[in-house]
């Protein structure tokens, strides 16, 4: 299930919309920044229905 999610880049600072894809349960993985290009550090949590997600600099 995809779900789409606003997020802060924790690099540049803008506000991002990604997509984040629920049916693969928690997840980490780095993806680019849409505007600065830099690598960010993306935890997905799922739990019963309820999702969250955090971002994080890659050297964090």
């Amino acid at each position: 299930m995809l779900e789409s999610a606003l997020y802060e880049c924790p690099c540049c600072g803008e506000e991002v919309e990604t997509t984040v894809d629920l049916s693969g349960g928690d997840q980490t993985y780095i993806e680019d920044c849409q505007v600065c290009c830099r690598p960010i550090k993306f935890v997905l949590q799922v739990h019963e229905g309820e999702w969250h997600l955090e971002v994080f600099s890659e050297n964090e």
